[in-house]
């Protein structure tokens, strides 16, 4: 964690005072060194700790960066069974820090950021990750009509919206030519199931180090980093977080690839998905194969458009954001073994 310096807290701390109910004098601000897209900082005031979380300076990309989002599906699922921290205010674009921000509750507890988790005892294991799939289910058996969020998407089906949207994105921050990625983007078009009318709330983002576990047991306290939330086909979601099983370990990914998964105490992916299975009642899944596939190309996006943002100066980590550039070649060559039968 690094001093806010950016922020500045003199009018920041009166904007505050005067939004959020028992909110006073705000003494510091400090930056999360950890997150690429949203800047993330903790607020210490006399009345106590808050998070705050904002849009990143500079010109950004369209439909990026989104903390309205953010702050309205985690107050809309505030009274769910998804864990989520509790949300005090919501910013306009022309606040006191000159970009859009949100201030939630701050939670005291952990964070994993190893999937393998070398820090908790071996019999814990196997819990937490059973308290993440309970919580994936949880979260798609909401409906979003009764938690307000009927509008939180657009209609149609959901991988060609996405499909579409993503490969925008990756060719608006392209930096140079990557085969797999582009094959990859063909064989998707092409590979496209059929819209199965499947909608629910899907995160985007879900996976262990987007989470924070209560400091004594194997349960989530809140689900964090929603940005990419929206009306979606659920098992976008599962296969975007089994991505963790398939990408290697001994690399930049912390991944579960290459790991003796039993001796660790962990579920494979086949006992993960048909625990997610079980608990909403499906008997089985067709085009795994797309759907992980297409996780590879849509995280691969992701991190194209972080290096962009590096190179040009708006990343919020940005020696990170260099390091994490060298997947988007591996993912898509990972992609494209799963597309030919090898994954």
């Amino acid at each position: 964690m690094t001093d806010g310096h950016d922020l500045d807290i003199a009018p920041l701390g009166e904007e505050l005072d005067a939004a959020i109910q028992g909110f006073s004098q705000l003494q510091t601000v400090s930056k999360f060194d950890t997150g690429q897209s949203n800047p993330t900082y903790l607020l210490t005031a006399q009345s106590g700790q808050y998070v705050l979380r904002a849009k990143p300076p500079g010109q950004l990309l369209k439909s990026a960066h989104q903390v309205d989002r953010e702050y309205r599906v985690m107050g809309a699922l505030g009274d769910t069974d998804v864990p989520v921290p509790k949300m005090l205010y919501l910013s306009d674009e022309d606040s006191s820090i000159g970009r859009m921000f949100f201030v939630m509750e701050y939670l005291e507890g952990r964070i994993f950021w190893k999937p393998e988790l070398p820090e908790c005892a071996i019999e814990e294991r196997a819990p937490v990750y059973d308290a993440m799939n309970a919580a994936l289910a949880a979260l798609h058996d909401v409906d979003p009509a009764g938690v307000g969020l009927a509008d939180f998407g657009k209609p149609g089906n959901y991988f060609e919206r996405q499909l579409s949207r993503w490969t925008k994105q990756y060719k608006a921050s392209e930096t140079g030519t990557i085969d797999d990625m582009d094959q990859l983007i063909v064989w998707l078009e092409k590979s496209l199931p059929p819209d199965d009318g499947q909608v629910s709330l899907v995160h985007g983002d879900y996976r262990i180090d987007n989470m924070i576990f209560a400091p004594d047991a194997p349960s989530i306290m809140a689900l964090l980093d929603w940005e990419l939330s929206t009306l979606g086909h659920p098992l976008a979601d599962l296969a975007y977080q089994c991505m963790q099983w398939r990408l290697p370990h001994n690399s930049g990914f912390r991944g579960l690839g290459g790991l003796d998964r039993r001796a660790l105490g962990l579920p494979d992916e086949a006992q993960y998905v048909a625990a997610y299975c079980k608990r909403r009642q499906i008997e089985n899944i067709d085009h795994w194969a797309f759907y992980l596939a297409f996780s590879f190309f849509r995280l691969a996006a992701i991190l194209q458009g972080v290096l962009k943002r590096a190179l040009d100066g708006n990343a919020s980590n940005p020696g990170r954001a260099q390091e994490m550039s060298k997947a988007v070649p591996i993912m898509a060559a990972m992609a494209m073994d799963i597309t030919r039968g090898r994954g």
